[in-house]
This record gives structure tokens, C-alpha cells and sequence, in this order.
């Protein structure tokens, strides 16, 4: 009988929570503009993860996804210390435009 609430699902919200936290106090990248964790999916194998991420002003989005996908090795690692997983997914960080999207056309 399968569960109602995978294991990647439940990894996923661990590695949200604790991304949060390390990209607001462990980095100190000039280019990080205060990016906000939107979502994280986990693959089934739990090897690799997707990280949604959004920043406030969209011209900041470049660097600050070039300055997170820099530092990702050094995220995985400190996920893997925090998390108590066998496996740490690989991350990637892609950029999330859909608040941005939606000021505009409430505006």
C-alpha cells in the first residue's frame, strides 16, 4: 500500500526549510539580491532537486541564479550535514517569474 505522502515530498519540505535558511545565512555572495525559496521538487530517485527561487526587482534574477548555481556544491554540502539523508540531491536553481508576473498585471 503506497503512502499518502512520499518520501521525496517529505524531503523536499525538509530541503526548503533548510535552504532558506543557509542562502540567508551562510552565503555572503555580492550577487544574492535576497532570493525567496519558492518551491523544491525532489526526483523519485531522490539524486537531483529543483529549487524555484524569486527575487523583488527581476533584473537581479540573472545574477543571483548564477551566484546560487556557483554556490550549490557548497549548499549540497551543508544540506547533507543537516538534513541526515544517505543521499543529497544534486541542486539546481531556476528562476520563478510568476509573482512578478502577477504584479504586473495587477498594476
Amino acid at each position: 500500500m503506497p503512502k499518502d505522502y512520499p518520501r521525496s515530498d517529505r524531503l523536499a519540505s525538509q530541503i526548503h526549510r533548510e535552504l532558506s535558511l543557509l542562502i540567508r545565512h551562510a552565503l555572503k555572495d555580492p550577487r544574492l539580491a535576497q532570493p525567496s525559496i519558492l518551491d523544491v521538487q525532489v526526483s523519485r530517485d531522490l539524486s537531483s532537486a529543483k529549487v524555484y527561487f524569486s527575487v523583488l526587482n527581476e533584473e537581479d534574477s540573472t545574477n543571483t541564479q548564477q551566484a546560487l548555481n556557483h554556490a550549490a556544491g557548497f549548499l549540497q554540502r551543508e544540506l547533507g550535514k543537516s538534513i541526515k539523508a544517505r543521499i543529497t540531491p544534486r541542486l539546481s536553481f531556476i528562476f520563478d517569474d510568476t509573482d512578478i508576473r502577477g504584479r504586473t498585471m495587477d498594476e
